[in-house]
């Protein structure tokens, strides 16, 4: 084998990481769609645009990348640990929805870089879960909630299509913010 020690080992890491095929692949590509046109939003903004408000509503495109980062994050480790790795909604406090309502904004402190890079982080741990965990079928029993039945079960798969879901919901409104903002759209 030709090149650096240090190339032949890239080469042969790659070899050995699996690529994902079918329905992993799947499932890569359309978050890999949504994240896009989420952080697309950002796109040449400021730390104080990425914080502004453009609308009535308490959503900036900073806050929104956050919680995004909040969501899946905190999804994945659901899909690894099950529900104790999420609250249980019916015990929060106001306080407890108080901070969890700070994820909606940029707080003292954050820049976008920052954001963007935490969502990075978060994005290549949620990859990584779906091209290589052994079995989509997985599943558990949904944390405690009020949106949720009680005896509820969520596999793998259908975690990972709610990030899907979470992340173009938000790309949306994430979209809608930058165009009130300074007319830049992210489509059309």
């Amino acid at each position: 084998m030709s090149g650096t020690p240090e190339q032949q080992q890239t080469g042969d890491a790659a070899q050995a990481a699996p690529v994902p095929t079918g329905e992993r692949a799947d499932l890569l590509e359309v978050l890999g769609k949504h994240r896009h046109f989420l952080r697309f939003t950002a796109r040449d903004l400021t730390d104080e645009q990425a914080g502004q408000r453009s609308t009535v509503s308490e959503l900036c495109i900073g806050g929104l990348i956050k919680h995004v980062t909040s969501v899946e994050r905190g999804w994945a480790d659901f899909v690894v640990e099950g529900p104790s790795a999420m609250p249980d909604f019916t015990a929060m406090t106001e306080a407890d929805f108080a901070e969890r309502a700070a994820e909606f904004r940029m707080q003292p402190g954050d820049t976008l870089a920052g954001v963007l890079a935490a969502y990075d982080e978060t994005a290549r741990r949620t990859d990584e879960l779906v091209a290589t965990l052994p079995d989509l079928d997985a599943s558990h029993p949904l944390p405690k909630a009020p949106w949720f039945e009680g005896d509820a079960q969520w596999s793998a798969r259908r975690t990972f299509l709610h990030i899907i879901a979470e992340t173009a919901q938000h790309a949306g409104h994430a979209d809608i913010i930058r165009e009130a903002l300074d007319g830049a759209k992210s489509m059309g």
